[in-house]
């Protein structure tokens, strides 16, 4: 079998690398300097030139003028960015654009995908706030009125929503089941709160007092949300691995420089332990994060459902990438904190992925029904 990554996969990494390369992790203020968020809306300049590479069409099917390709191409491109912290709703973006591909009518696919595709109608997803591995734990409600939809509730932690034109948002009918609404920002009966991620960046509180949206704005079939959910989770272990790797290499630099004794920190045992531990710690990270990429891509059957392969990679993704940060801070010394080094930037950006979607123990919990639920062997 070859695991190695199409040359299309390949292409959109050094396609991601070229945009990325002009991004610095420490363009905005510190979060930790900075009341309330570092910044008011995403990077629309770093938005304009993924656009203008056709890297925020990759998902996107060619007869909506994207290049087709699967949620690894994705991943591959959110791994890169998460190297530099790119302040975009690229995860967003893209997980919203696979889901309303594959569930949506084409009448929603042809009036939201392009735009997406070019980067002028921006998408966010209400999900990040919650694990809501059941219909019933959604915190909006949805109930059908003629061929509208009224939606009711609340969701916190909405990333980026003050800025973007729409929310993707999963509810729960009166029936248990999972629908997805694709409300405008602006539409009537919808109300913002500001909120602050631990990252630093503007997220909201979406409140929906009896919202109507019309049928063919929605996304009915129940498989909507748990697709919607594996994507969004996969990607974040994504982000996490780029957050991860970059931080290694930060941590292997400096210790090889930094001197003591005569000799660099690094040829000390200590040292070397830690940083072994953490660059296997790396590769857990992604080893299962494109097994959970894979199956999302293949839709492969395995001994257990999506969800398992999910819930292990976002465990490591979770477990790993907080103990890469704090091991390079450690490291790093008094250094490490200085927030004029980009570090606990870093830091914080693991800690908001570490919690994103849920943190380990709610997938480890989440993996343990799935394995009472379908016994190996």
């Amino acid at each position: 079998m070859d695991f190695t990554f199409t040359e299309e996969q390949q292409a959109a990494v050094e396609a991601a690398k070229a945009v990325f390369s002009g991004v610095a992790p420490d363009s905005v203020p510190s979060p930790a300097l900075t009341p309330g968020a570092v910044a008011d809306d995403f990077d629309r300049a770093l938005w304009r030139k993924l656009a203008d590479a056709d890297l925020l069409s990759l998902p996107i099917a060619p007869e909506h003028g994207g290049a087709g390709l699967d949620p690894i191409a994705l991943c591959l491109v959110l791994r890169e960015s998460a190297k530099v912290l790119a302040r975009v709703p690229l995860l967003e973006s893209g997980a919203a654009a696979l889901t309303i591909q594959r569930y949506a009518t084409e009448e929603l696919c042809a009036e939201v995908l392009p735009g997406v595709g070019t980067g002028d109608l921006v998408v966010t997803v209400a999900a990040h706030g919650r694990t809501g591995h059941e219909p019933a734990d959604l915190a909006v409600a949805a109930h059908q009125e003629d061929s509208e939809w009224v939606l009711d509730g609340v969701q916190t932690a909405v990333p980026w929503a003050r800025t973007t034109d729409r929310v993707l948002i999963p509810a729960h009918t009166p029936d248990g089941h999972a629908v997805l609404a694709l409300v405008p920002r602006t539409h009537p009966g919808v109300t913002l709160d500001d909120q602050v991620s631990t990252s630093g960046e503007p997220h909201a509180e979406v409140r929906l007092d009896s919202v109507r949206i019309s049928d063919r704005k929605m996304i009915t079939d129940p498989a909507a949300w748990e697709w919607l959910r594996n994507v969004l989770t996969t990607g974040t272990c994504a982000l996490a691995l780029g957050v991860g790797a970059r931080v290694l290499d930060m941590t292997s630099d400096y210790t090889s420089k930094r001197e003591q004794f005569g000799y660099p920190v690094a040829t000390f045992q200590a040292v070397a332990c830690q940083a072994a531990d953490r660059f296997i710690d790396l590769r857990a990270m992604e080893a299962t994060l494109w097994q959970a990429a894979w199956r999302l891509t293949t839709e492969a059957g395995g001994p257990l459902p999506l969800a398992g392969d999910v819930a292990v990679a976002k465990i490591w993704a979770s477990e790993g990438v907080r103990r890469v940060v704090q091991t390079a801070q450690h490291l790093h010394g008094g250094f490490g904190a200085d927030t004029d080094y980009p570090l606990h930037r870093y830091h914080a950006w693991a800690k908001q992925l570490e919690l994103s979607l849920g943190p380990a123990a709610a997938h480890e919990e989440s993996l343990g029904e799935l394995i009472a639920a379908h016994p190996l062997g």
